[in-house]
């Protein structure tokens, strides 16, 4: 299978060649996302990177969503909106809330975790698992929910 940055430079291809503009438009924010941490680190990205990037892409478009429409800018939100929806096409599936409040359950389990002070021990078990499949800010309320103050 390729890998997520070859797809995404494929579908620039055929973006191009489409001239779907918002579309290519897009996809070069991503790639350039990309290229952005690639040159600062000296590194090539691999799948498991370029998740963790667009996760923070797509989390970035929701908040920018909700000011937008907080301000009543219809066009701006519409356009966010769309750049989200080609983001979160090369994210993974999203887990249902029951099977992210599984996972919760079973990583409390594992580190035995009672009071808030073992929330990042919480966390760093479920950040692997969950990286662009889930809204960390939803899982980071939903354990503290579950653990005592």
């Amino acid at each position: 299978m390729a890998d997520i940055k070859d797809q995404i430079n494929e579908d620039v291809k055929t973006a191009m060649r489409g001239k779907d503009k918002e579309r290519l438009a897009a996809l070069r924010l991503i790639q350039a996302a990309f290229k952005q941490k690639e040159v600062d680190e000296r590194i090539e990205l691999n799948d498991e990177q370029t998740i963790t990037i667009l996760d923070k892409m797509a989390k970035q478009h929701r908040d920018s969503i909700e000011q937008f429409k907080q301000a009543g800018r219809d066009d701006l939100v519409n356009k966010e909106q769309f750049e989200l929806d080609i983001i979160e096409a090369y994210l993974p599936e999203q887990l249902s809330e029951d099977e992210i409040n599984q996972m919760i359950e079973q990583a409390i389990s594992d580190t035995g975790a009672e009071t808030m002070k073992d929330m990042g021990k919480v966390m760093g078990v479920l950040k692997g698992k969950l990286q662009g499949r889930a809204d960390m800010g939803k899982v980071s309320g939903l354990i503290k929910s579950r653990l005592t103050t």
